[in-house]
């Protein structure tokens, strides 16, 4: 007997809580369910969602049907010798690390939170600390199976309908509903990060380092002090980490060194009524940073994976910190000869105008992979700003910036990109997976709210 299927009206949000909408939601149990929906459905649009933890609203489909994959969530399949792990697509990063850890294998790209599912990670084409070395995580996709607007389902890889995957990695979902994909992970002795921080004093140093290092850590990422001004102005921490070898660990901790290691969480209980999170309050913020790091120069030690790959994750929900209004994370990446000025000028602008950053990261990327997937071998920043009045107007002028060093925007980040600006920044691949996605869907069935708002399948002068 087939199953019945069940809308209901779901409020939905992007992370950081500036976009919502409600949607007509469902939870299909089975791929077969999955398909007659496909087949059954003669209106309106539709728009397979992970986990929300993308920041905007490229996770909403306001007034119209969205579909969960909570249910389709099991890992399938797992060569322990060869490292291909196969999964269904609402499987977690979290859930995925807790199978492969204790085999002695890990993710071989992994963002900056474990909870998002692999079906959002390949949509984003999520990148993370080691993009210079091992690129985002689709370069790492032996292949997965895509349902597509009709009902039929296509296996893609780098070799088979490899047009349709490389539309489909960073597609935020508009090719079809990913229904399962095998990674190759890589292999592991242990659980723990070899983790060496170092002090910059200004932007110059930070950059440096992190060129420096690139070649000699497969981690880097830096944290970057966005209230600093003059000398100081783009001042932090450079953090370098590699995986440990077992005989690097103290000897109580080889024994359990590929064991899974359970940390105790804490969650925001509710949405403050007013933003934790102002100008003062990042100043302290950074400044306290800076000092719980220490006065030396460099500090080495260890950590366990999960510490030092996800260091929000221990705080649940620490969105509602920012209030009601939420926060945008203003995201963005210019070629490598352009990072100094384009980096220097953006944060200027934001400190003069009183919207410093209360958390940003920066880092250098590698080559991109698909077609409107984000990285591209250059600089790239990630700052959270809290939203207040003038904020918007700001962002478009950093826009501009952006635009004038030959930038772009990541689009898992996105939440007010005007039109015209996202065609301007993806102008490059964009035609040519407009084509692929006509074909793959030529009633424009997969949509979002930002895929309207930025008019994506329009063509702008």
């Amino acid at each position: 007997m087939a199953t019945e299927t069940t809308y209901r009206n779901t409020p939905l949000a992007g992370w950081g809580q500036f976009r919502k909408g409600i949607a007509q939601v469902a939870q299909p149990e089975t791929e077969a369910h999955l398909q007659r929906i496909l087949q059954d459905r003669k209106t309106g649009s539709l728009l397979p969602v992970g986990k929300q933890r993308s920041y905007g609203d490229s996770c909403l489909n306001t007034h119209h049907a969205a579909l969960t994959l909570d249910y389709l969530d099991h890992a399938v399949s797992f060569d322990e010798k060869n490292g291909e792990f196969v999964a269904e697509a609402g499987i977690t990063l979290q859930e995925i690390n807790s199978i492969i850890l204790p085999l002695g294998w890990f993710l071989p790209v992994t963002p900056g939170t474990e909870y998002p599912s692999l079906g959002g990670c390949l949509a984003a084409d999520v990148h993370g600390k080691n993009h210079h070395q091992a690129g985002a995580l689709g370069r790492h996709v032996l292949w997965m199976d895509l349902l597509l607007a009709d009902g039929t389902i296509k296996s893609c890889s780098p070799k088979r309908n490899k047009e349709l995957f490389s539309a489909t990695l960073g597609g935020m979902g508009l090719t079809g509903i990913i229904l399962r994909a095998a990674i190759q992970l890589q292999k592991v002795t242990s659980g723990f990060i070899v983790s060496s921080t170092i002090r910059a004093k200004n932007l110059t140093e930070l950059m440096d380092a992190l060129t420096v290092h690139d070649g000699d850590w497969p981690y880097t990422v830096s944290w970057v002090d966005c209230t600093a001004r003059g000398e100081k102005l783009g001042r932090g921490l450079v953090m370098l980490g590699r995986h440990a070898d077992i005989d690097e660990l103290p000897r109580l901790h080889r024994m359990r060194a590929l064991d899974f290691p359970l940390r105790k969480t804490l969650e925001v209980p509710c949405t403050l009524s007013v933003s934790a999170v102002n100008p003062f309050a990042s100043k302290v913020f950074n400044l306290s940073y800076l000092l719980y790091n220490g006065f030396e120069q460099r500090r080495t030690e260890l950590l366990p994976f999960n510490t030092y790959f996800y260091p929000l994750d221990i705080l649940r929900q620490w969105y509602r910190l920012y209030g009601h209004p939420g926060f945008l994370q203003y995201q963005f990446l210019v070629p490598m000869d352009a990072g100094k000025g384009a980096f220097k000028r953006v944060l200027h602008t934001m400190v003069e105008r009183g919207h410093p950053s209360a958390l940003a990261v920066l880092k250098r990327f590698g080559r991109g992979e698909g077609l409107l997937s984000f990285p591209r071998e250059g600089w790239n920043i990630a700052m959270d700003v809290p939203v207040r009045p003038g904020l918007l107007s700001l962002l478009d002028e950093l826009d501009r910036i952006v635009l004038d060093y030959g930038g772009r925007i990541y689009l898992a980040k996105d939440a007010r990109m005007k039109p015209e600006v996202f065609h301007a920044m993806y102008r490059d691949t964009l035609p040519q997976w407009q084509k692929i996605k006509r074909k793959a869907d030529p009633d424009n069935l997969f949509q979002s709210d930002q895929s309207r708002r930025l008019r994506i399948m329009e063509e702008l002068p």
